[in-house]
């Protein structure tokens, strides 16, 4: 969803202070400064930056106490605004409406309402409907909340630059820092707030057109200079926001940089014509830009707070700016009402609202790389192309799109394939000569349970338990391929006969028991990263005794405490390749349907990826390509031993999450090298390769990049990291981001999770079968009533 935020360019910010060369000018002598008062509440309120947001907190906290002063500083005039059309989602506006129904009824009186999302690509029209759109014009926003402040008794300075913070913080009881993007209160206190901004690779333009279109509009333009997207929406009966993006390459290549504003609108009116109906585009002082997204690690300062595009950004293509500002302002408001003072009023504030922040731009970062990456997905079919659209940000799912729009996504289903009543996830997959039922996989899970690298009945059960629960693949968790790289002592191997025999066992029990799932190997040598304790008694830590050497492609340790590896010889890397081999070899005598080559996570065969870890100088280091001659080197010995008709697939960390590491770049050279060897498919992980790794966790956070790589190389892709749910599966599945999903903690959580997902989505077919024993609990038992949490902010009339 779309909103027009505050970081459009400016002479300066959005409102308040502006850019640092503008405070850097003179500003009016404040008069009769007066130190902030002793209450626990907020008598005197500084408002720096006259958007929806410090608006909205001015009148928010002047209906619930009319005996504060809140005064607002704008730079700009009353009706100066830099962007066009205002969407709010429903969750905002039910905010809205509870706190402040005359903002409410006032909005509910200008809104433009729509449902559907029109995808257009390749001269293909894709309608989704039951979106549920309300949009209204920036500028009559404004009016609507210059009117509810003046009529509360809020002072309005416009034209007016605002004192310093330093000085408003010590004359005022609370100061709000609502200016914008480009906040010059965050960076006079950067040393507290401590901002990451991050620019990013697109450049947008921010226009209107002077018709309203029937829905929000994506249109895709591939150009002789690379592909241009156009995002729209109407917002009056007569008006449209339009925002037409590209890459910083193509807008290079396209002649942008050196047309004057109205060139560049003209120029985008004729790319997208069609779209246009031929009709003009308009300014208003608009300017190219790269989003940035601006990360606080505080909020508050003493008695200084930051709220809406100061404190975080989200990229406009999900719609976040103004309602973040919004849901700021009520968050606000309510804990200076509930904390007995302001600093515990600040504290809670920024506790309730950064969780919430950090979900949403997670979700705006998604959004952004996909159209960043937008060239990749062109060759998709047309429902397939706009499913994937619609469900960039992960936030709409195939489940949640089933409900708004039930035709559209069968008709996706259809054109994937899947039978009438299958979820995408039960739908079959074929790797070389194993065709899995569904697509499900449980990943791999070091145990720490094996004595002297033999599995026991743990394994049995721990194994058999999930194969009984209906996925169509498990995994075993790493299996060392000699004592020396092993993780812990407690970790398995298969390096000697004993160890075969078991897990022969463990296979047979899977084959019988749960016909129809398939079991793989994951074969694997710690490296620098061996020798440590349980992971209960403490991860990644080196023994307190009974240690053993460490190997590696570089002596770094992994840890200051961890133990130096040694540098590996020509003649140890030979002695290791053949001790892969023959685990391999166990492996296939075992029966094993499936093996995994562990070349992630830091592990021996990933630290001669990653160029954090692998510092040598001779044939086996430097370049990408020197640093993947051993891993190829073992992939191919491992493969000449192991059954041509049974498939292989190799783990990867695609970005180690540290500056000077694996590159999402090289992760796709990494998978076309091994799939040019006869990888059938790569199992997509990032991470654990070095210590000081800094991940940006969340939700499936780590599935973009098996997105990448599927569709940069067209080879199959495992995708893993925080997927929960089968609503995850059958989204990624679908949107083609993937072609198999592994889950690792909901295994452990739910043993038959698989089984469960099925019942819950009343599906009993061929791509799940319940275990006869287990018959009589396919049906999902009855739950309780859950009611909805109450509103955050009720305030009478």
């Amino acid at each position: 969803m779309l909103s027009a935020q505050g970081t459009v360019p400016t002479p300066g910010a959005r409102g308040g202070i502006g850019c640092a060369a503008t405070a850097a000018r003179a500003r009016p002598a404040p008069t009769n400064p007066q130190p902030p008062t002793t209450t626990s509440h907020p008598l005197r309120v500084a408002i720096i930056g006259g958007g929806p947001g410090g608006l909205y907190a001015a009148a928010l906290l002047k209906r619930l106490d009319p005996s504060r002063e809140v005064t607002v500083w704008e730079r700009n005039a009353p009706d100066d605004t830099f962007g066009f059309g205002v969407v709010l989602s429903d969750e905002t506006l039910g905010g809205i409406e509870h706190a402040d129904p005359v903002v409410y009824e006032a909005l509910q009186q200008h809104f433009t309402r729509w449902d559907d999302i029109d995808i257009v690509h390749r001269n293909t029209r894709q309608t989704s409907g039951g979106h549920g759109f309300a949009a209204l014009g920036r500028k009559r926003l404004l009016e609507i909340l210059h009117d509810r402040c003046r009529d509360l008794g809020v002072e309005l300075r416009f034209r007016t630059e605002a004192p310093y913070p330093a000085w408003l913080a010590e004359t005022y009881d609370l100061v709000i820092a609502a200016d914008g993007v480009h906040s010059t209160t965050r960076e006079a206190y950067a040393h507290v707030f401590r901002p990451h901004v991050a620019e990013h690779h697109c450049r947008y333009i921010w226009l209107a057109a002077d018709f309203a279109f029937e829905s929000f509009r994506f249109e895709i333009a591939e150009t002789e200079h690379g592909v241009m997207q156009l995002h729209s929406y109407p917002y009056a009966a007569d008006a449209s926001t339009v925002i037409v993006e590209m890459r910083e390459e193509v807008w290079q290549a396209a002649g942008f940089a050196e047309l004057d504003e109205q060139e560049s609108v003209e120029r985008c009116a004729k790319i997208f014509a069609e779209a246009l109906r031929g009709r003009p585009l308009k300014s208003n002082k608009s300017a190219w830009t790269t989003f940035r997204t601006v990360v606080n690690e505080r909020w508050s300062h003493e008695n200084i707070v930051l709220l809406g595009d100061a404190a975080h950004t989200a990229h406009f293509s999900i719609g976040s700016g103004t309602k973040l500002a919004v849901e700021d302002a009520l968050a606000l408001a309510a804990c200076l009402e509930e904390q007995p003072d302001i600093a515990s009023a600040l504290s809670a504030y920024e506790e309730e609202r950064k969780p919430v922040v950090a979900s949403t731009q997670r979700a705006a970062r998604a959004s952004l790389e996909w159209f960043e990456n937008l060239g990749l997905y062109l060759d998709q079919r047309p429902r397939q192309f706009a499913f994937n659209l619609l469900t960039r940000s992960r936030r709409v799912t195939h489940d949640n799109l089933r409900l708004r729009d039930a035709h559209f996504t069968e008709a996706v289903e259809r054109d994937f394939g899947c039978p009438p009543g299958t979820p995408p996830m039960f739908t079959p997959f074929r790797l070389r000569g194993l065709t899995l039922r569904n697509r499900v996989v449980v990943s791999p899970m070091d145990m720490y349970s094996a004595t002297d690298g033999v599995p026991g009945d743990f394994h049995l059960v721990h194994l058999g338990a999930r194969a009984l629960g209906g996925a169509g693949l498990v995994m075993t968790e790493m299996v060392c391929v000699s004592p020396e790289g092993r993780i812990t002592p407690g970790c398995a191997g298969l390096y000697n006969g004993k160890q075969g025999e078991v897990w022969r066992r463990i296979v047979g029990f899977v084959h019988t028991q749960a016909p129809g799932t398939a079991i793989g190997v994951q074969l694997g040598h710690s490296g620098r990263k061996g020798s440590t304790k349980l992971m209960w008694e403490g991860i990644d830590e080196p023994l307190e005794d009974g240690n053993w050497p460490l190997v590696a492609p570089s002596p770094i340790p992994y840890k200051p405490s961890s133990q130096t590896p040694r540098e590996l010889t020509r003649a140890q890397l030979t002695d290791i390749r053949e001790q892969f081999t023959a685990a391999a070899w166990r492996a296939a005598r075992a029966g094993f349907d499936l093996l995994e080559l562990h070349c992630a996570h830091g592990y021996l065969l990933s630290g001669f990826l990653s160029p954090l870890t692998n510092r040598r100088t001779d044939a086996y280091g430097g370049s990408l390509g020197k640093r993947l001659r051993f891993p190829l080197e073992v992939f191919d010995a491992v493969r000449g031993v192991w059954p041509e008709e049974r498939p292989m697939t190799v783990r990867i960390s695609a970005t180690d999450w540290a500056d000077g590491g694996t590159t999402a770049e090289d992760a796709v050279e990494i998978a076309r090298a091994f799939a040019a060897h006869g990888a059938d498919a790569i199992d997509v992980s990032t991470g654990q390769v070095v210590a000081d790794q800094r991940p940006e966790f969340g939700r499936s956070y780590q599935t973009p990049y098996a997105d990448r790589i599927r569709h940069a190389t067209g080879l199959p892709v495992i995708a893993v990291g925080a997927i929960s749910s089968w609503d995850d599966v059958n989204s990624l599945i679908l949107a083609g981001r993937t072609d198999l999903c592994a889950l690792a903690r909901p295994h452990l959580y739910d043993p038959h999770w698989t089984l469960h997902a099925a019942a819950e989505q009343g599906y009993d077919g061929p791509g799940v079968v319940w275990p006869a024993p287990y018959r009589a609990g396919s049906r999902r038992p009855q739950t309780g009533r859950t009611d909805a949490p109450k509103p955050r902010l009720t305030l009478g009339t």
